[in-house]
C-alpha cells in the first residue's frame, strides 16, 4: 500500500513539473511572438533531454522509472484523445462562401506539391540514406508515412495564428483555413491507411469503414431533439460524456490494431454544432492541459537515440522539401484561383503551419515503427521550424510584398 502512494505522489511530482514546464514554455513563445504551442511542445520534448544532460542516466531512471512512465503514458495519451475531439469538431467548419474553385484550387497546391515532395525525400530515405535512418518499416508503408508527415496543416495552430493576428475574416486566413480542413482530413485517412500497410490492411480498411459508419450514425443520432436539448442545458455532464465516449472508442480501436487517434477523430467528427460546441469546449481545454505529457513521452524516444546520430542531412532535406511543397505549393494555388501575388503567398505561408498536429502525426508513425528514433527527430524539428517561421514570414509580406493596386478612374496607372 505504501509503495502504491508513493508511486502515486512521484507521477502527481512529475506531472506538477511537466504542466509548470508547458506553462513556462507557452510564455516564452508568446514573448518571442510565437504560437504558444511551439512552446509546450518544446517544453516536454526538452524535459528528459535536460534531466539527462544535467544528472545523467542514473538520475533519469530515478525521476523517471518505468513504473511511473507507464502512468505518464496513459495520461498523455489521454489528454491526445480529448484533444483531439475538439480538433475533429473544428475541422467541420470550412470555408463556405468562398467559392468551390478557389478553395479547390488552394487545397489542391497545399497539398498535392507537399505529397509529391514527400515522396521525393521517401526516395531520399529508401534508396540514398542510411540504413539506421531508414528503419525496419514495409516500404509502402514508409513512403505514405513521410508523404503524409510534410502534407500536414495544423488547423488548431493555423486558427489561432490567424485569431492573434486579426486574419480570421481576411481572404488569405480564410482560403487557408478551408485548405487546411480538407487536407487534414485527407492526411488522417492516409495515415491509417500507412498503419494499416504495416499491421494488416484489410483489417484497417474495415476498421476505417467502421469508424466512419460510427461518425455518421453518431450525427444522426446526437441531432436529435433530447440529445440537443440536453447538450444546451447540462454542458458539464455533457462533456463528461463525451469524453468518455471517446476515451472508450479511441483506445478500443487502438485494441483493434489502429491508432487512437483515428477512434478520437470519429467521435469528434460526429458531433454536430450548435449547443453542442458547449460540451466540446471543455473537452478539448483539458485534453490541451495534458498534452504536453504526451510531449515528454515523446521526448524519451528522442533522448534514447544513440549518440552522434543527430541526422543534419535529413533535417536539411526536410526542411527545404517542406517549405518548397507548402510555400510554394499555397502560392501556385492561390495565383491559379485568381488571387494576386501578395494573397497567394500569405496563403502558402499559412499553410506551412504544422504545430501540433504534425507532431502527433509522427508520434503515431513513430509508435507503429514506421519511422526510426532519427527520422522521427528531423521530421519533429521540421515540424517547429515551419510553424515558428509563419510569424515571422506573414510580418515580412506585410512590409514587403505590396497589395494589388485597385486602378482609380481618372488616374493613371502608375499614380497612387
Amino acid at each position: 500500500m505504501t509503495d502504491i502512494l508513493l508511486r502515486a505522489v512521484h507521477v502527481v511530482a512529475v506531472l506538477a513539473v511537466v504542466l509548470v514546464a508547458a506553462y513556462l514554455g507557452r510564455l516564452v513563445a508568446r514573448a518571442l511572438r510565437q504560437p504558444e504551442v511551439i512552446g509546450e511542445i518544446l517544453a516536454g520534448i526538452l524535459v528528459v533531454p535536460a534531466v539527462l544532460a544535467v544528472g545523467g542516466a542514473s538520475t533519469l531512471a530515478a525521476v523517471l522509472p518505468t513504473d511511473v512512465v507507464s502512468p505518464l503514458k496513459v495520461v498523455g495519451q489521454v489528454g491526445l484523445v480529448l484533444f483531439l475531439v475538439g480538433v475533429a469538431h473544428e475541422l467541420r467548419h470550412g470555408g463556405s462562401g468562398l467559392g468551390a474553385r478557389a478553395v479547390g484550387w488552394v487545397t489542391a497546391g497545399s497539398f498535392l506539391p507537399a505529397l509529391l515532395t514527400g515522396l521525393v525525400m521517401a526516395a531520399w530515405v529508401v534508396w540514398v540514406a542510411d540504413p539506421e535512418l531508414r528503419g525496419d518499416a514495409p516500404t509502402p508503408a514508409l513512403v505514405l508515412m513521410i508523404a503524409v508527415a510534410l502534407s500536414v496543416t495544423a488547423v488548431p495552430v493555423l486558427a489561432r495564428v490567424l485569431e492573434d493576428r486579426g486574419m480570421v475574416e481576411s481572404p488569405a486566413g480564410r482560403l487557408a483555413m478551408a485548405a487546411a480542413v480538407v487536407t487534414d482530413s485527407a492526411a488522417w485517412v492516409l495515415l491509417v491507411v500507412a498503419v494499416g500497410i504495416s499491421g494488416g490492411l484489410v483489417v484497417s480498411l474495415v476498421l476505417l469503414v467502421l469508424g466512419v459508419t460510427v461518425t455518421v450514425i453518431g450525427r444522426i443520432l446526437l441531432r436529435g431533439r433530447v440529445p440537443m436539448s440536453c447538450a444546451e442545458r447540462s454542458p458539464r455532464a455533457t462533456a463528461a460524456a463525451v469524453s468518455a465516449l471517446a476515451l472508450l472508442v479511441a483506445f478500443q480501436f487502438e485494441h483493434w490494431g489502429l491508432t487512437a487517434v483515428f477512434g478520437a477523430f470519429a467521435v469528434g467528427l460526429a458531433i454536430p454544432g450548435g449547443p453542442w460546441a458547449k460540451a466540446v469546449r471543455p473537452v478539448m481545454s483539458s485534453g490541451r492541459l495534458l498534452v504536453p505529457v504526451f510531449f515528454v513521452v515523446a521526448g524519451m524516444g528522442v533522448a534514447n537515440a544513440p549518440r552522434g546520430s543527430v541526422p543534419w542531412s535529413a533535417i536539411a532535406i526536410a526542411l527545404v522539401l517542406a517549405i518548397v511543397g507548402k510555400i510554394g505549393g499555397g502560392y501556385l494555388g492561390g495565383r491559379l484561383a485568381g488571387r494576386d501575388r501578395r494573397t497567394a503567398l500569405t496563403v502558402g505561408v499559412l499553410v506551412n503551419t504544422r504545430g501540433l498536429t504534425e507532431i502527433v502525426v509522427l508520434q503515431a508513425g513513430y509508435s507503429a515503427g514506421l519511422l526510426s528514433v532519427q527520422l522521427f527527430l528531423a521530421l519533429v524539428v521540421m515540424a517547429l521550424v515551419t510553424t515558428a517561421m509563419t510569424g515571422p514570414l506573414l510580418s515580412l509580406i506585410e512590409r514587403r510584398v505590396a497589395p494589388k493596386r485597385v486602378p482609380v478612374p481618372g488616374l493613371p496607372p502608375n499614380r497612387p
